[in-house]
């Protein structure tokens, strides 16, 4: 009798050791979420920063740190063309937009799921931000951004009015960086 209790807690002891490898196990084998990255550079070649890019439940969460661009308000985009031939990025081709839709996200045939509003940069040509893409993706699918010819994300020179086709007014390009998968990722 006096050893039956010891078997049962030994036996429970050993369930739960159990029960907690197994969650551990479940939690280290949980697929890390796909990234990818991007340098921008200006259109002398000059590194301005660096992009960070996450699959999520609701599309692709971009952050940015940025320096040594023009104080203000500037428009922000995927383009279409996994180029960032300097000085100009024409390269680039048009804003990413595997949906046919119009620009802008005030447009009401759109908008393009490069469209990504505006972005600003401090008196000291900073900029910290995140940014949420809801209609692209890092996996497989149309509205890739790593499938094809890959992609580009862009700043340029003016705001983007969020509603004129096909480029928002938003002007000239100032800084590319094409976007590629993580090496993490890889």
């Amino acid at each position: 009798m006096k050893y039956g209790w010891m078997l049962v807690i030994v036996s429970a002891l050993a369930v739960g050791c159990l029960a907690g490898l197994s969650q551990r196990t479940v939690a280290e084998d949980a697929p890390k979420p796909l990234t990818a990255t991007a340098e921008l550079v200006d259109g002398k070649g000059q590194k301005v920063g660096t992009a960070t890019f996450t699959q999520g439940e609701k599309g692709v969460s971009i952050k940015v740190d940025l320096s040594g661009l023009p104080a203000g308000v500037h428009a922000f985009h995927i383009h279409e063309a996994g180029k960032c031939e300097a000085p100009d990025f024409k390269s680039s081709g048009g804003h990413f937009n595997p949906f046919g839709k119009k620009h802008g996200a005030k447009n009401p045939d759109g908008p393009h799921a490069g469209d990504l509003g505006n972005i600003t940069v401090g008196d000291d040509g900073k900029c910290a931000a995140e940014v949420q893409a809801p209609l692209v993706i890092l996996g497989a699918g149309k509205n890739s951004l790593l499938e094809g010819n890959g992609t580009c994300l862009m700043i340029h020179e003016k705001v983007d009015d969020e509603t004129t086709d096909p480029t928002g007014n938003a002007g000239a390009r100032i800084a590319c960086g094409l976007i590629k998968k993580s090496e993490a990722a890889k």
